[in-house]
């Protein structure tokens, strides 16, 4: 029988969506000033459906544009967005050599260099081509780190990006409590 999604307080207004367990995710509506502490993320990770700005600067230029996508929430990361890849401006994802990750939520990760002119970002995208059932929906979506970008945007702000080279997680301002990817962090 569907449950409804484990509503977490949030920047997004959201609308709680009838949704099986194997999905759980929240549509979003518009921004607002409540405050996520990551450490009442879930594990396993949430996926939410969000309808709000998303922009990408690189280069000098904005290389993707969105008014929807969808971010994952895991216990201890800030949030993980994921853009539909048609938002992407042309040739701004080149497929990278040689590197690839597994979740054992999401799947086989496969990784993009991100390019602007001559500026390259090796292995800064990812996206899930043959995601697990629970994230289907991610499918045709990238992911990246902000850390190499100009500036990624979210709803208007602009985010920071999670501790260490690891994790892609967007810091905004309402995200508080112990980030797991900073030095000594590792072992949670």
């Amino acid at each position: 029988m569907p449950q409804f999604a484990m509503v977490y307080q949030s920047t997004l207004t959201h609308a709680c969506v009838n949704v099986s367990t194997a999905q759980q995710h929240r549509v979003f509506k518009h921004m607002t000033t409540k405050i996520e502490n990551v450490a009442d993320y879930p594990r396993p990770p949430a996926l939410e459906r969000v309808t709000v700005p998303i922009v990408v600067e690189f280069g000098g230029r904005r290389i993707a544009e969105a008014s929807e996508g969808f971010r994952v929430l895991e216990t201890y990361h800030p949030p993980t967005y994921y853009v539909p890849m048609s938002a992407f401006a042309d040739a701004s994802l080149k497929p990278s050599e040689g590197r690839s990750s597994f979740c054992e939520w999401k799947g086989r990760a496969r990784y993009f260099d991100i390019v602007s002119g001559d500026k390259v970002a090796t292995a800064a995208a990812w996206t899930y081509p043959d995601p697990t059932p629970r994230f289907v929906e991610i499918r045709e979506h990238v992911a990246l780190y902000a850390e190499p970008m100009d500036r990624c945007i979210v709803g208007g702000e602009v985010v920071q990006p999670q501790p260490g080279n690891f994790y892609g997680g967007w810091v905004t301002s309402n995200i508080t409590g112990p980030i797991k990817g900073a030095a000594g962090t590792n072992h949670w």
